[in-house]
């Protein structure tokens, strides 16, 4: 029932995402255009959702769910990491292709997803994934992308997203909730997440031609570890560790986690193979061409996951 809940919804993303596509080919929009609504995005839409997703109770079972989704995401980044380091030795990926496998755009698509697939009471699950994901954006990612070995600390606990993540934590322990008007505006704000990440693909994907697709030859190995690959050995790492017996309604928690890793590429590679050095149009082909594909991929992982 919730991989055909979940089918609908990417479905519905992804009319989002021709809508904005077809802007981009009547000459409407230019795919500079996707960098404002990136902004957006990143800076003003996703840390609204995470500050409401800490309204809620802090229970004990709260407090056992999200350091059992916290486990699990760094037990898969070690997994992950450790992966794409010997596949890009063995099928010689460059350091996009290696990020690209790795990272999924679970800052982006997992809040919306979880909220229409499972309710908004069990988003605050996603964060813990998120906050993983966020470290080694700014650790790992970079110096990989960038060729230096050194930690951007400041970037870690200055990005947007990390300080919403500690302020909402504060809230959760302290129990303050916001008043109504703030709680309307934030979930008014959060509640485009997910049509604006699916907009910048679309925008993307009406400047992409198909042979500037065809001309990047590693795009096909890429686009099948990141959205079956990686989501079976997650899958069946979530499914058969036992982890799930660990705290009450652990199988649907750790459901999130999987749905978190299975989602395309991260926009995030784009952005920082642009910033510092990497190849940034191929990046934005993988993002959009695992973000097209997505929508057959996720829902069969979920199904696999469920029986």
């Amino acid at each position: 029932m919730i991989s055909v809940i979940l089918a609908k919804k990417i479905l519905s993303l992804f009319i989002i995402m021709l809508m904005s596509m077809s802007l981009v080919k009547f000459k409407i929009l230019k795919t500079s255009d996707s960098k404002v609504i990136s902004l957006l995005l990143l800076y003003l839409f996703f840390p609204c959702v995470i500050l409401i997703s800490f309204q809620v109770d802090f229970t004990p079972a709260v407090q056992q769910g999200m350091l059992l989704g916290t486990f699990a995401a760094v037990i898969i980044h070690v997994i992950l990491i450790a992966l794409g380091s010997f596949m890009r030795k063995v099928l010689h990926l460059d350091a996009v292709e290696m990020c690209s496998v790795i990272y999924s755009n679970s800052g982006n698509l997992i809040i919306p997803l979880v909220t229409s697939v499972l309710g908004p009471e069990w988003v605050i699950y996603s964060s813990s994934f998120v906050a993983v994901q966020l470290v080694l954006f700014w650790t790992h990612m970079k110096s990989s992308l960038a060729g230096e070995p050194h930690m951007d600390f400041k970037a870690i606990f200055t990005n947007a997203n990390m300080i919403a993540i500690m302020i909402g934590i504060v809230l959760l322990v302290t129990g303050l909730r916001f008043p109504t008007p703030v709680n309307d505006a934030l979930r008014a704000m959060g509640g485009v997440v997910g049509p604006s990440a699916m907009i910048i693909a679309g925008i993307l994907l009406g400047g992409t031609t198909w042979e500037k697709v065809k001309s990047y030859k590693g795009l096909p190995f890429v686009v099948i570890l990141r959205l079956v690959i990686v989501p079976l050995i997650t899958m069946l790492f979530l499914k058969y560790s036992g982890l799930a017996n660990l705290v009450p309604n652990g199988e649907t928690i750790l459901l999130i986690t999987l749905l978190a890793t299975a989602t395309p590429s991260a926009t995030t590679v784009v952005s920082m193979a642009t910033l510092f050095g990497g190849d940034g149009e191929y990046a934005s082909v993988i993002n959009v061409v695992t973000a097209t594909l997505c929508t057959l991929t996720m829902p069969v992982i979920v199904w696999l996951y469920q029986i």
